[in-house]
């Protein structure tokens, strides 16, 4: 079976808390005595990681992050190092106020980062004699950076494939047979719609996996089964974030979820409002804790609402696992006519449809109740006649509402090469 570190990833769940333990002690020794942020914030707090559950530790919240750059800037004080050992600095693509948080990694940090990666890519059954292509921007996002290190020291060939069109980057991957693909389901979605437009076979390329992150969509089933079927290739989902690193990996044995590599993070769930902990197997909020990086995040509140379980699997490993992936972001939850709605629970239906090109959604707030209007664009080929009540009636048949469903002109929504945004409020107050 496929892993990188079999020492860990195969420990049973007593060895796993052990581990977890011993890691929580170093850690928090280091954050006590060289991390401005973490020191002020456990200040006069008794807990000890060998004996007291992590439990007892106050949140880490963005908002806690972003008021501490704020006040300390550009870096803020999370950090457990010189400023002159940071080799690394990436960022999040914005907050809502539109302030990225920035994130500075020492060598030995960078080094933690790509092996959570290294487990990545050896979970899906990455071998050294695979080409890896990464197609994206190549800027200060920090997912496929992490991965695009990680291949090379597994020993792959790695290629950039920032700064092309989708076109050249397309064939830029088929001249050089690459074997996997790291980029998010949209981009994913996006090359196989350039490709059946240039009529490029994917199928009869050498790729045979794509492993995706950024968005919900690798675990969303429709969306899964486009892009296996635009690339004929097997796809990966995979989790990660600026603040906590590459934390999930989907195994080649059990796909349809994401298992936390839980050598290097403590994870548990709790209800969002009443912050307390949730019984494994029921849907809660997921919150983090790093263990091996300089810029640590200690409880962080991730804001994905997730279902995780412990029982062990197929692949061999007793590493906690989130069925179906990530459901949603909580704070992307739209309340529609006494229904909460997420936005991957309405792309689960609209990718059902293979006439659609793309979508976005458009939540209107006025009156003081959301109503939502879906926007399609159809692929060229299509005959869409029906297509916005077949839509419409799907989702009041799943979610309970009746949405507007409208299409628009060709080439008339964006495409996204990194994180698609479909959802877009109006009339919101606040």
């Amino acid at each position: 079976m496929p892993y990188y570190c079999a020492e860990q990833e195969t420990l049973d769940r007593d060895s796993i808390e052990q581990l977890q333990r011993r890691k929580l002690d170093a850690l928090m020794t280091i954050v006590r005595d060289s991390n401005p942020f973490y020191k002020d914030k456990f200040e006069g707090l008794s807990f000890d990681p060998m004996v007291d559950p992590v439990s007892q530790l106050p949140f880490t919240t963005r908002a806690e992050i972003q008021a501490d750059i704020d006040a300390h800037p550009p870096y803020g004080t999370n950090r457990s190092c010189a400023l002159s050992e940071c080799v690394r600095l990436h960022q999040t693509s914005g907050t809502k106020s539109g302030q990225p948080l920035r994130w500075l990694d020492s060598e030995e940090s960078w080094s933690w980062c790509t092996t959570c990666w290294r487990i990545v890519f050896r979970a899906a059954g990455v071998q050294d004699d695979d080409v890896v292509a990464f197609p994206f921007s190549f800027g200060p996002f920090i997912g496929f950076w992490m991965a695009f290190d990680a291949a090379q020291l597994l020993g792959n060939r790695v290629l950039a494939a920032g700064g092309m069109t989708t076109k050249a980057r397309l064939r830029y991957i088929i001249d050089n047979d690459a074997t996997v693909i790291c980029c998010t389901p949209t981009y994913a979605m996006r090359m196989v719609e350039v490709a059946a437009e240039e009529s490029i076979d994917l199928a009869s390329s050498a790729v045979r996996m794509i492993i995706v992150g950024g968005e919900p969509g690798g675990n969303i089933p429709a969306v899964r089964q486009r892009i296996e079927a635009g690339w004929g290739a097997r796809l990966f989902d995979h989790a990660g974030m600026t603040e906590a690193g590459a934390w999930g990996f989907e195994c080649l044995e059990s796909p349809g979820g994401i298992h936390i590599i839980e050598s290097e993070y403590i994870a548990e769930v709790i209800d969002p409002d009443t912050n307390a902990t949730v019984a494994d197997g029921q849907p809660g909020e997921l919150v983090l804790t790093t263990l091996g990086r300089s810029s640590p995040v200690i409880r962080y509140r991730t804001g994905d609402l997730v279902v995780l379980t412990r029982d062990q699997c197929d692949c061999g490993r007793c590493f906690a696992r989130l069925e179906g992936g990530i459901q949603g972001r909580i704070d992307d939850m739209l309340f529609i006519r006494g229904n909460n709605v997420f936005p991957s629970a309405i792309e689960a239906i609209i990718r059902q449809f293979s006439e659609v090109a793309e979508f976005r959604l458009i939540a209107d707030h006025s009156g003081g109740i959301c109503n939502l209007c879906i926007e399609i664009e159809t692929i060229s080929s299509a005959k869409a006649a029906g297509l916005e009540d077949r839509i419409a009636n799907k989702v009041r048949d799943k979610l309970l509402f009746r949405p507007d469903v409208v299409s628009v002109k060709a080439d008339t929504l964006p495409r996204f090469d990194m994180k698609a945004k479909r959802l877009v409020h109006t009339n919101r107050s606040g």
